[in-house]
């Protein structure tokens, strides 16, 4: 914390930068225990093919491009996902007597959870905000894969 450049030490600009990284540390680890959301980081592959165009060694760097996927993005999908497979990392949490009694009666017998997709009304509430651009990306994606959902 300074109120002026005039007051910056490089201690104090070592210190914010400190804490900024443990921030960052903190983050990732509080995702660690996902099994589908666990990283916004793909390290790329050689899967990608390039066209003649391009020198072998930019070739190379498009072949192995690592790509970023927002976990916004993520867990969007997995909700208007039409296969809908239960999800690792999104729960359902009971809200009545007839939920209470389905996931009693889950143990002895095949009762599906309801899934988040199954409903007209979606609400998504993000710690922190969402910025105009990721309001745009969901909503892209929900009126692509689950058309009259709002």
């Amino acid at each position: 914390g300074c109120d002026s450049s005039l007051n910056l030490t490089p201690q104090k600009a070592s210190d914010a930068m400190d804490n900024i990284f443990q921030s960052l540390r903190d983050v990732a680890t509080a995702r660690l225990h996902m099994k589908q959301f666990h990283s916004i980081h793909n390290a790329g592959s050689s899967t990608h093919q390039a066209s003649g165009f391009f020198s072998p060694l930019w070739m190379f760097f498009l072949q192995h491009a690592a790509s970023y996927k927002p976990l916004l993005k993520q867990v969007v999908e997995e909700i208007c996902n039409p296969d809908r497979p239960d999800s690792a990392d999104i729960e359902h949490m009971s809200s009545g007597l007839t939920d209470l009694l389905k996931t009693g009666f889950s143990m002895f017998m095949k009762v599906n959870r309801p899934h988040p997709g199954d409903h007209p009304l979606l609400i998504i509430f993000m710690l922190g905000g969402v910025t105009v651009s990721e309001v745009k990306m969901v909503k892209d994606l929900v009126a692509t894969r689950k058309p009259g959902t709002q």
